[in-house]
């Protein structure tokens, strides 16, 4: 491997421009697509990762809505109200290890700190609301039991929420009206969904209820299901709904009485079609690596072909088998390496233009590949190229110079 091997391969490819060009082409087209397909399959799953980064994915959230089976006299169309107390019943259930119901302010709700003025989205929760929402707290405290028990009027706020009404000064202490209202900002919380989750504040259930009229009105009610497969919490929400039907006399087989969202069951069903989507990308990726092999190969073949009459002339002037063998898989592995690694990169760089350019949404986010997933591709490609050329390079040197010569 003298510097004058490496001169002389240099000047061989720089001869054949075309040749070479087709099978850097080739190579750095397979690296490029496998790197595009597997970044693009990686940034749909971060997507949907994303909409399920703000609840629970062991979560069920139950609506009440009306009722469409007539049953024990009751008749079609009658609105099925939760309330406390079926929040306890629910709450009973040995399988479910967090509980909230959300209670709806009536109206929009009208936030103020002096002057200021907003209408953020406020939510009337228990406190183990903070586990299904994934409320991560950045000062002081969420609500918690006593806040319920003895009715205080307190908040937790989003971050955004704190910095429009107090700017850089403290929120702690201060207090907000909430629609005439006044409630004693408790803690500061972000969330593991994101802005749009943040612009909020939290008020205990019980105190909202009384505040704004609510009786014992729930609007909503969600829980998790520990460690519950996907059949498991279809058992659990089943005896739920079985529950609430037994208290508010309808159907237990009335879907439309009470609507359930499985959250077990969708990530689930996300995940089994990202697995599917995966081994598409990979098969895909994996028959554009093929199709770079092919093409290499044959190139090659032709490359080693043209150059009968050189490697005859070589031999007869006393040239060794071996060194025309490694000159020819030397320019097979210099040009899969160089066009494999600019295929690499070409690829890595057009996904960061990707998610620089995209905004994260729950469809599309962040699209990344595996850095040792895209070289091994490469090395893969490197290695086809190599053997691509020694087997048509070993033939043709164990060809007579004579024929050589007279074939070329």
């Amino acid at each position: 491997m003298s510097l004058d091997f490496w001169l002389e391969m240099f000047d061989t490819l720089r001869r054949n421009k075309l040749r070479s060009a087709l099978t850097a082409l080739s190579v750095a087209w397979g690296i490029f697509m496998l790197v595009i397909l597997l970044g693009s399959g990686r940034g749909l799953e971060h997507g949907v990762r994303a909409r399920f980064a703000d609840d629970a994915i062991n979560s069920i959230w139950l609506f009440p809505g009306q009722t469409s089976l007539p049953h024990e006299g009751h008749p079609v169309g009658s609105a099925v109200r939760l309330n406390n107390a079926d929040v306890a019943r629910v709450a009973a259930d040995p399988a479910i290890d967090h509980i909230t119901g959300r209670f709806f302010l009536p109206g929009e709700a009208h936030v103020s700190y002096g002057a200021k003025s907003s209408g953020f989205e406020v939510r009337a929760t228990h406190p183990a609301h903070q586990y299904l929402e994934k409320t991560l707290m950045v000062e002081g405290r969420f609500l918690n039991d006593l806040d319920q028990r003895e009715h205080r009027k307190v908040t937790a706020i989003g971050v955004p929420v704190a910095k429009f009404f107090f700017g850089d000064e403290p929120a702690l202490g201060k207090w907000l009206r909430v629609s005439g209202v006044a409630f004693q900002v408790v803690g500061i919380f972000t969330d593991a969904g994101g802005a749009g989750e943040t612009e909020k504040l939290y008020l205990p259930i019980a105190t909202a209820q009384i505040a704004y009229g609510g009786n014992d009105r729930v609007n909503q009610l969600m829980f998790t299901v520990g460690d519950a497969d996907v059949a498991e919490s279809h058992v659990i929400a089943d005896r739920v709904r079985d529950t609430l039907a037994e208290t508010h006399h309808f159907s237990p087989d009335d879907k439309k009485a009470v609507r359930i969202r499985n959250n077990v069951e969708q990530f689930q069903t996300f995940m089994s079609m990202f697995d599917a989507i995966r081994i598409f990308v990979w098969f895909v990726g994996v028959g554009t690596i093929l199709a770079g092999i092919v093409g290499v190969s044959n190139i090659m073949l032709i490359a080693v072909k043209e150059r009968t009459k050189e490697i005859g002339i070589r031999k007869a002037l006393g040239a060794t088998p071996f060194s025309i063998v490694s000159h020819i898989v030397a320019e097979a592995i210099v040009v899969t390496s160089l066009a494999g690694y600019l295929g690499m990169i070409a690829g890595i760089w057009t996904l960061d233009v990707l998610a620089r350019n995209i905004p994260d949404n729950d469809v599309f986010a962040n699209p990344t590949v595996d850095l040792r997933v895209a070289m091994t591709a490469t090395g893969i490609l490197v290695a086809a190229g190599a053997l691509a050329g020694y087997f048509p390079a070993r033939s043709a040197a164990k060809v007579n110079p004579v024929i050589a010569l007279r074939d070329g």
